[in-house]
């Protein structure tokens, strides 16, 4: 479950779940504990999660308490946007994949479905002829040419 915290135009944060105010020290603590947070701009519901995330980050640096080294932050800061890109393209190919997978499944079903009107036509068909033959009629040469093409598929 995602914990949702509003953020107020004067910077606090408001936990929706505990209905309290919060601190990026909280935050903190939730997300190093596996707890999901989502941050929302209260005024225009913006989702801030990266923004707060990074101030957390900012925040434990200036107390000297952060584990991330100066090399990691500049990659972080190479890459932002590659890494932004490459998880654009992760998600698309993971959309095609689950569409394609669909598509695949999907052609059987019209296959299945093709065969059936066949068949429900076929045995109209024969039910027509049948009826044909017990009221001691010659069958309809709808049944007959029905009867010539059945034969014709098969050789």
């Amino acid at each position: 479950m995602v914990r949702l915290i509003k953020r107020y135009e004067s910077r606090k944060l408001y936990d929706t779940e505990e209905s309290r105010y919060v601190s990026l020290d909280q935050i903190a603590n939730w997300v190093r504990s596996g707890q999901e947070v989502r941050v929302v701009d209260n005024a225009s519901a913006e989702d801030v999660t990266a923004q707060t995330l990074t101030q957390v980050i900012l925040e434990e640096g200036r107390d000297g308490r952060t584990k991330i080294s100066a090399e990691l932050m500049h990659e972080l800061v190479r890459f932002g946007e590659k890494a932004w890109s490459s998880s654009v393209e992760h998600v698309q190919s993971g959309v095609d994949r689950v569409v394609q997978a669909s598509i695949d499944r999907l052609a059987p079903v019209r296959q299945a479905r093709a065969e059936m009107t066949r068949l429900r036509s076929r045995l109209e068909e024969l039910e027509e002829s049948l009826s044909d033959l017990e009221a001691g009629r010659q069958p309809t040469k709808k049944a007959r040419t029905a009867k010539t093409a059945k034969k014709k598929t098969r050789a």
